[in-house]
């Protein structure tokens, strides 16, 4: 009788003998083999001459030994030669030649920075980085290595919030907050990250700030929007907001005479809030009846029908619906193809809600700023993606100047 082709393995695939196989051993043995005749080709190339011959466009430079170096990559560590060099600086003299391909004091390749990186992002502390990776790395990767890549992390986000913003041509802001426990003072504390996402004109999503300010208050969104507007940030079009008081102060005392979209669900969840559960499944039917009506006309005169019944049934989620005034509606002046993108500011509580997902295994964030920079890096590294707003090809149409009627 034949042999079972597919009977179990004698060894298991998680015992420490399975991780490297013949197979993985050879190609690494291929991989070092490699880099080191890259390193060789490039000083050849700065000396100007093949080995052992003389003369040449860099004479005056030589070879002078080689130094073992230690890199990790995607491919694991290596224990490599480097070649050395001396080549003739122009105002006489050799320096030390330094590879362009391997620079100095590099400890691993940026594919392995950025694989590190990501696995951080996705979800993981610096302790169960290392032990995800730690088949790949041979056990090279440990908390200091990743706070190493953490920390050139964090020099790309320090240029991120210095960056121009004036080739962007900004037509719509969507900002709101979202609130994140971060430990202070060796106590953990909540606090709100300010989020501001920009729109183009061909309805590209970007991310432009997100700070802890403190709170949501009307200094803490003048301090987020006064750093944006002298790096280039324009007056936009449109603004889409939560309806919290802090930020409809700050950008009334800065453009008061941009049209303002309140966000229809943080309304409907308003709403609810003043009248009693059973009458929930009430509340949403009418007021999607309402917000979700084809044209402009029907909207408003589903409005009148909607105070009308609730002003008898439970008056205080009329009196919720009227507080938010024509800025409930102001998505009815753009062109119907716009509508669900300017309903909501759901674009970012998409982005909030996919955050608290990738941090949910951390319980606690460091600080208020690892907060910032791991919600900015997620989107950076592309682990979260943003696509185009719906409606974007009527963008540059700017939103009507009709008045709405709200007699109820």
């Amino acid at each position: 009788m034949e042999k079972n082709s597919t009977g179990t393995p004698k060894t298991s695939l998680f015992e420490r003998t399975a991780w490297f196989d013949p197979i993985e051993t050879g190609v690494r043995e291929r991989i070092r083999g490699f880099i080191e005749t890259m390193l060789e080709e490039e000083l050849t190339t700065a000396l100007g001459r093949e080995r052992y011959r003389r003369g040449g466009e860099a004479a005056g430079g030589y070879r002078h030994g080689v130094r073992q170096r230690r890199l990790v990559g995607s491919f694991g560590p290596l224990e490599i030669t480097v070649p050395r060099g001396r080549i003739p600086k122009p105002e006489g003299g050799t320096a030390e030649w330094r590879s362009a391909a391997l620079p100095r004091y590099a400890r691993m390749t940026k594919q392995a920075e950025a694989l590190i990186a990501a696995t951080y992002l996705a979800g993981t502390n610096t302790r169960r980085v290392k032990r995800a990776l730690g088949a790949l790395f041979k056990g090279a990767v440990g908390k200091d290595v990743v706070s190493r890549t953490w920390r050139k992390v964090k020099a790309d986000w320090e240029g991120w919030n210095r960056r121009s913003l004036a080739d962007d041509d900004i037509v719509r802001l969507i900002l709101d907050g979202t609130v994140v426990k971060v430990r202070l003072d060796r106590k953990a504390t909540n606090i709100s990250l300010l989020v501001v996402l920009g729109v183009r004109r061909d309805g590209q999503k970007l991310l432009l700030a997100v700070k802890n300010m403190g709170g949501e208050s009307e200094a803490a969104w003048r301090g987020v929007l006064d750093d944006l507007i002298p790096r280039g940030l324009r007056t936009p079009d449109l603004l889409l907001i939560d309806g919290g008081a802090g930020l409809e102060r700050a950008l009334a005392s800065l453009w008061p005479n941009v049209p303002t979209q309140r966000c229809t669900v943080h309304k409907h969840r308003n709403l609810l809030a003043h009248a009693p559960e059973a009458l929930h499944e009430e509340v949403t039917a009418d007021y999607n009846d309402m917000i979700y009506a084809e044209t402009s006309a029907e909207v408003m005169r589903r409005r009148r029908l909607f105070l009308a019944k609730w002003r008898l049934k439970c008056r205080g989620v009329a009196d919720s619906l009227e507080e938010a005034g024509d800025r409930l509606f102001t998505f009815t002046r753009l062109p119907q193809s716009q509508w669900r993108s300017a309903r909501t500011t759901n674009a970012i509580e998409r982005l909030h809600e996919e955050f608290k997902r990738r941090i949910k295994t951390q319980t606690v964030l460091p600080s208020a700023e690892t907060a910032a920079m791991l919600f900015w890096s997620l989107l950076a590294s592309g682990q979260i993606s943003m696509r185009k707003v719906d409606g974007w090809q009527t963008l540059a149409e700017p939103p009507a100047s009709m008045h709405l009627d709200l007699v109820a």
